[in-house]
């Protein structure tokens, strides 16, 4: 595999993970339609702060295994393979539906950052999620590992802000298209599932060589 494929598979696993309806998503949306666009551009600014914190972590934590204990890398890659297929089978399985978008509990843009920077790093899983990532797709053999991993955290970034940033300039549409039609929830979820599954085995199969 060719630096070029592994960075194709990240973006296509990346955006099946931040496509599917989710907190982060309601919130954006609740700040989009109760306090505006600007309001909306904040929450999803926070998210991307928050997301970048857990981009750092990923990358930290697969440099200090590369350095110290090398033989635990592979062993790593191939556990984190499973682990985003079994992600990714269980939402397949699932039926992702939004019942409804709230009203946003702040009054200016900046706590609207600062909320969205602490609902993304709240979350336990997240961290989990990032350790079992990255080592699919930080590795030794592409180079150093920072230049990989600030590339990987831009397209992070990116791909929040066309997501996020997309929902809060299209509130009321996408509030109809994730809460008013649940089928376009279940299949956003279920093709996720299908992405991650697949994504998994090439990188499962990587590992495995």
């Amino acid at each position: 595999m060719t630096y070029g494929e592994n960075l194709w598979l990240f973006f296509t696993l990346l955006f099946g993970i931040i496509i599917v309806p989710g907190m982060d998503m309601i919130f954006v949306l609740a700040h989009s339609l109760s306090r505006g666009r600007p309001a909306g551009m904040a929450a999803t600014g926070g998210i991307m702060a928050g997301g970048a914190v857990h981009s750092l972590y990923g990358a930290l934590g697969v440099g200090l295994l590369a350095s110290f204990i090398p033989v635990l890398f592979t062993p790593l890659l191939i556990a984190g393979s499973l682990y985003m297929a079994w992600i990714g089978y269980t939402l397949m399985r699932s039926s992702i539906v939004i019942d409804g978008v709230g009203q946003a509990q702040v009054g200016s843009h900046a706590q609207a950052f600062r909320r969205g920077a602490i609902t993304c790093l709240m979350n336990p899983k997240a961290y989990l999620f990032m350790l079992a990532i990255y080592p699919q797709f930080l590795r030794p053999e592409f180079g150093p590992l920072l230049p990989q991993a600030l590339v990987m955290g831009l397209m992070t970034a990116a791909t929040q802000l066309a997501v996020y940033g997309g929902l809060a300039l299209a509130a009321g549409r996408a509030r109809q298209a994730i809460v008013g039609n649940a089928t376009a929830t279940i299949w956003i979820g279920r093709g996720a599932g299908i992405l991650l599954v697949a994504v998994s085995l090439v990188t499962l199969a990587e590992g495995l060589r």
